[in-house]
Parts: C-alpha cells; sequence; structure tokens
C-alpha cells in the first residue's frame, strides 16, 4: 500500500511497527475535513503556479467524488493504510487512474505536510461537532424546561448536605441545571468563535504557497461544485508557522468544556437518582429507561444515569491523557501528538450520547407529588423562616436564630412538634414575641418560597438559539 513517504528508506517498515503506529482505525472518522482541506490547498496550488487550471479541475471533481461516497455512507477506509491522509490520496489515486491522470495526484501533496493536514481537518471536526453538542444540549433543556412548566406551582424541600434546608419551587431547582447548561453553551461557543482554521504551515516552517487560501478559492473555485459548509469557513493566516502543528491548546480546551458538561449532567443524574429511591420516592422513571435485575425480580434499576455519573470520570481521564501527553513535548510536531485523537473522539462521543439519552429520559418523569407533599410537613423546613418571623419582631437576627434553634431541640427531645407547643411554653422557655396563631402558619411551603424576594426568576433560553 503506498505511503506518502519513504524515499529514503531502503527497508520495508516492520509489520510490527505499522501496526503500532497506524491511526486509520480512528482518524477515518476525519476523512470529510480532510476532503475539505485538499479541495482548499488544490485552490492554492492553482493559484501559486503550481497546477494547471485542467489539473486542478480533476483534483477537484476526484476529491468531490469522495465526498459523496462519505455523505452516502458508501466511503470504505482502508485499514491497512497507515492513516486516512495516506488512504484519501490513494483512493484519489485510483479515481483518476482510470481517467489516464494518476501521475497528477503526485502532485497534489506540494508544499504540504500531514502535520498541517491534520490541524486542519481536527479543527474543523471540532467546529461542527460544538455545533453538534450544543444543538443536542438544546434538546435536553427543552426537555427540563417542559417538566418544569408543567410542574410550574410544584414545591419541593431543597437541600444542602443532602439534608432538608428550606422548601424551593422546582421549577427553581429544574432551572439552576439549565444554568449550568447554559454556561457550558457559552463556553462551548467561546471556544469555537476562537479556533482558527490555518493552513500552510508546511511541516514546520511554512511554504512558498499565497497564504491567501480564502482567495484562490474564490478565484478557482467559484461555482465549483464543494460543500456548502466548506463555504461557511474561513482559513485564516497563520501568525507562526510551528506553533500552527505543535498548538494542542484547543483540543485541551475543548476537553475541559466537555468535562465541565459532564461534570453537571452527572449532577443532575446523581439528584434523579436519589429521587426514584424509595427514601425519596419524588419521582417515577420511564421502565423504557429503566433495566431490570436477574436475580431479583423486584428491581427497576436508573442504569441509564448511573452509567452518565460513571463516564464523567471517563472524560476527567480524557482530559488528563492530553495533557500529560502534551506536557513535556519539545517543538514542534511529535508523533506524541497522534495520541491526542481517541480521547477527542471518545469525549465528543459520549457527551453527544448522554444529552441524547438523558432528553429522553427527561420527557418521561413523572413526580410523585403526595410523597413531596409528606417531606414538606418535616418542620424543620421552616426554621429559617420563623428566625425572619422573630427579625421582624426586632429580635436581632444571632439572638434569633439561637432560640429557633433551641426550640427545634427541644421539640426532637420531647417528641413533640413545634406547632403542638403551647404558646405559654412558647413564651417562657423560647420568646414573648411569639404569637402562635401566627407562628403556626409560618409552616407552610407556599407562604416560605413567596417571601423569598430576591429570586429574579426570569429565565432566558435565548443562549440556546442559533445567531441569525
Amino acid at each position: 500500500m503506498s505511503k506518502l513517504w519513504g524515499g529514503r528508506f531502503s527497508k520495508e517498515t516492520d509489520k510490527l511497527v505499522e501496526e503500532f503506529s497506524k491511526s486509520i482505525h480512528y482518524d477515518n472518522r476525519l476523512a470529510k475535513y480532510d476532503i475539505w482541506s485538499s479541495i482548499i490547498h488544490v485552490g492554492a496550488l492553482y493559484k501559486s503556479g503550481y497546477l494547471l487550471k485542467d489539473e486542478a479541475k480533476s483534483l477537484i471533481l476526484g476529491l468531490g467524488e469522495l465526498e459523496k461516497e462519505i455523505n452516502d455512507e458508501k466511503f470504505i477506509y482502508d485499514p491497512n493504510c497507515e492513516d486516512i491522509h495516506t488512504d484519501i490520496q490513494n483512493k484519489l489515486k485510483n479515481k483518476l487512474k482510470n481517467k489516464g491522470l494518476e501521475d497528477l495526484v503526485l502532485k497534489l501533496h506540494t508544499a504540504r505536510s500531514r502535520n498541517d493536514q491534520v490541524v486542519f481537518a481536527t479543527k474543523f471536526y471540532c467546529k461542527i461537532q460544538i455545533g453538534e453538542i450544543k444543538k443536542e444540549k438544546k434538546g435536553l433543556v427543552q426537555a427540563i424546561n417542559t417538566l418544569a412548566k408543567e410542574n410550574e406551582q410544584f414545591i419541593i424541600p431543597g437541600f444542602t448536605h443532602l439534608q432538608h434546608a428550606q422548601p424551593v419551587r422546582l421549577k427553581d431547582y429544574l432551572w439552576a441545571y439549565i444554568e449550568m447548561l447554559k454556561r457550558d453553551t457559552i463556553r462551548l461557543g467561546y471556544i469555537a468563535d476562537n479556533l482558527k482554521i490555518t493552513m500552510g504551515a508546511g511541516a514546520l516552517a511554512g511554504t512558498p504557497l499565497d497564504p491567501d487560501y480564502d482567495k484562490g478559492m474564490e478565484e478557482f473555485l467559484a461555482g465549483e461544485k464543494i460543500s456548502t459548509v466548506l463555504k461557511k469557513f474561513k482559513v485564516e493566516a497563520l501568525s507562526n508557522s510551528l506553533d500552527a502543528v505543535s498548538d494542542r491548546d484547543f483540543i485541551i480546551e475543548i476537553l475541559a468544556a466537555l468535562s465541565i458538561v459532564a461534570m453537571h449532567l452527572s449532577r443532575f443524574s446523581e439528584d434523579l437518582i436519589l429521587w426514584t429511591t424509595k427514601e425519596f420516592d419524588f419521582i417515577e422513571l420511564d421502565e423504557a429507561f429503566c433495566t431490570g435485575s436477574s436475580l431479583m425480580p423486584q428491581k427497576k434499576n436508573p442504569d441509564v444515569l448511573e452509567l452518565v455519573r460513571g463516564y464523567t470520570g471517563r472524560l476527567y481521564g480524557n482530559l488528563v491523557s492530553v495533557l500529560t501527553m502534551m506536557k513535556g513535548l519539545p517543538l514542534t510536531y511529535n508523533r506524541d501528538m497522534q495520541l491526542d485523537k481517541e480521547p477527542l473522539f471518545n469525549s465528543f462521543e459520549i457527551v453527544s450520547n448522554e444529552l441524547k439519552v438523558l432528553t429522553g429520559l427527561t420527557a418521561t418523569i413523572k413526580f410523585n407529588k403526595e410523597k413531596i407533599e409528606e417531606h414538606l410537613k418535616d418542620e424543620s423546613l421552616y426554621a429559617t423562616d420563623l428566625v425572619y418571623y422573630l427579625v421582624k419582631k426586632g429580635v436581632p437576627f444571632k439572638q434569633a436564630h439561637t432560640v429557633i434553634g433551641e426550640l427545634i431541640s427541644y421539640s426532637i427531645n420531647n417528641g413533640i412538634s413545634i406547632k403542638g407547643i403551647s404558646e405559654d411554653v412558647l413564651k417562657e422557655k423560647f420568646s414573648d414575641k411569639i404569637m402562635k396563631e401566627e407562628f403556626n402558619k409560618l409552616f407552610n411551603a407556599q407562604q416560605s418560597v413567596d417571601s423569598k424576594t430576591s429570586v429574579s426568576r426570569n429565565y432566558d433560553l435565548n443562549v440556546f438559539e442559533e445567531p441569525k
């Protein structure tokens, strides 16, 4: 199988080395992006006088046929090739061979290096995948928002330290996760906007080609049938060719951002897991999103949510693996960098699958309102409201805090509800400011949440919309 290199070698590559060093089994997913880089490169070669117009046209047509095979899912990569760049050049050579233009393909690699090719292809892949993740995230956000709207007036216990804290609106609780996903979208958008697609670095020192790649496309490719996606993106001028081929910051930034997405999805899943337990019994998951036990026939397990939680560790590992791989590399390109692809592809794939399955699962959630109402009867949920009651009566906050703490302790130690304590005892043992009738009205979830005026609840989903 033809390689893109080898003139200075007198021996065949050892089969063990070929198997050890090949990347075709995972970088094949960059095929379309490598074809796009070749199309742009042909325009630059023509503009710089390295190709005749007819030669350039023949190469463009051949590359277009390969892209169509990918779009039609008919492209089959050759597992014997070293990488996808080699495979595409070989396939293009076979296509042009039928037209008597086999030698023309040998001109395609003029002023070009795989060091530069792989950066272009990977950046383009990342741009497209970030867009897909943002779309999939929008689906989950809409599912959560729908769930929030359907239960807009519903109140649940809020938690700190996994213990009852204060009543909160269910809508606010669910929107906390939408706020996390909003930050994720902004973070990924920032990375995508700053991801500059470049060409022309060569192996490291630059090339003799005209650096205005977009102009080369305009002059030659106007009217040609090339990908509409390709026409939307600008090829940026290089700031530094050495940095261009050795930079993997963009991959590390993306892996970090995807790790944060996974962390948010894991937290969401953990809440849902807790809410499905008999101890909470807040929600019911649809059977289509649960599994059973091979031994215990009664089990209905939230395995999907547990896997979302578990995969977070995989994403963290992907980030750390690339950080560790890059930490000691001298300039410029080193073969270690080949190992950035699998963690990147894997992280995009995991997050994409998680967003899809969580979108479907969220749409099926049913709340057990009767069980939640039982939790809301816990008087400790209203302790802070009792403190505010005393503060409004003129009791200093610290003193009021102590009084209510002692009141709760008295209630627990004597096995009596706070509402069951007589007014005489309340006044004698705790505070003469307490009026029992007023006091007892404070054990009300609706009144508790309505008294919190600092929450705007001006929820906005515009960040998830694509700019027009």
